[in-house]
């Protein structure tokens, strides 16, 4: 196998010393501008490659920045990292990526490696099953910049960008109910999870304002899956007064139920309208197309990468940022029961 060209071996064919080439390697201003182009041009040929941890362990920065999601082949994270690539990799910045498969200990795991590799930053959507965060203190212990979107925990010190939740699922109930929907039915996830709580609190609200009644008998849980969706779609269907519509806090929810309406010969939107929650690629190719509340993952990962240049070009004062994005509903067949 061929021997890794060393500093010491560019020193040789120069006449130099090692420790010079180490700093014309890093712009040291003691070294020569002459010096340095010798250098760089003898790097190379010779296809010397820095070691990029240990130069990082050696200056304190890495150039390097952690994204943990809970998936990396959902569309929603996916664009995230998008968004954040887009904004970081132009300015010098590498991307970590890692996903914690909704595992708390993973999560914990993850974190911990992160900043043993020296990350310049932590940007994360918690998992969902995650309960602590003694994981997340110790990195603002080391004053590493920690930015929460999509989903977080309430941390003092972390910044986060998400999504009005609340509002999101305001306009999905308000919308149903001028369709003329009468028993609107909501399919909520874990409700641990803030952004959960605030879209059933937002379908809630919208119930109120219009002058309706909530039945708690209307909202049953269910898992990220399809199946999940069929199964809960059943539950409601099998009360003794059926839903007229179905807001799910997900669109693999509201995928589920459209097959299990479409099984029981239920007709959408006409016996029962759908919204869901997220807006994948999916919703605009099924029939009916499913109406969705957009969370905008591209901005929301360039804003994410944003607060970050942010905070570390703010010469050591302290940002804590708060971002929350504007929701849009896109409106599809699924909900329109009068045409509108």
């Amino acid at each position: 196998m061929k021997k890794k060209t060393t500093i010491y071996d560019i020193a040789k064919e120069l006449n130099i010393t090692a420790a010079t080439v180490s700093r014309a390697l890093n712009n040291n201003p003691r070294i020569s501008e002459e010096t340095k182009k010798l250098v760089l041009a003898m790097a190379a040929k010779l296809n010397y490659k820095q070691n990029k941890l240990a130069l990082a362990l050696k200056s304190g920065k890495s150039n390097n920045v952690g994204v943990v999601v809970p998936f990396i082949n959902r569309n929603f994270f996916s664009s995230v990292i998008r968004g954040i690539e887009e904004e970081l990799n132009p300015k010098g910045y590498n991307v970590i990526i890692s996903q914690t498969h909704e595992d708390e200990k993973k999560e914990i795991d993850i974190v911990q490696n992160l900043l043993n590799s020296q990350v310049e930053s932590i940007l994360i959507s918690v998992s969902r099953n995650t309960r602590t965060n003694e994981h997340f203190k110790q990195v603002l212990r080391k004053n590493i910049p920690l930015i929460f979107f999509d989903r977080k925990l309430e941390l003092g010190g972390v910044s986060s960008v998400t999504l009005d939740d609340f509002q999101g699922a305001y306009q999905a109930t308000e919308h149903l109910i001028e369709q003329g929907c009468k028993h609107i039915a909501h399919m909520t996830i874990d409700l641990a999870l803030l952004i959960y709580q605030n879209r059933l609190a937002g379908y809630k609200q919208a119930l109120e304002d219009h002058g309706m009644e909530f039945n708690p008998d209307y909202v049953v849980g269910l898992k990220s899956e399809i199946v999940a969706g069929k199964d809960a779609a059943k539950k409601l269907m099998d009360l003794p007064k059926p839903p007229d519509a179905i807001f799910s806090a997900n669109d693999l929810g509201a995928l589920g139920a459209i097959q299990y309406l479409k099984e029981i010969g239920k007709k959408i939107p006409e016996d029962c309208c759908i919204v869901g929650f997220s807006n994948e690629p999916f919703t605009q190719f099924m029939e009916p197309p499913i109406s969705s509340v957009d969370q905008s993952p591209l901005p929301m990962g360039k804003t994410a990468a944003k607060v970050f240049l942010e905070q570390i070009n703010s010469k050591g004062v302290k940002i804590e940022k708060s971002v929350v994005l504007d929701p849009t509903l896109e409106i599809r067949k699924s909900s329109l029961k009068n045409g509108k």
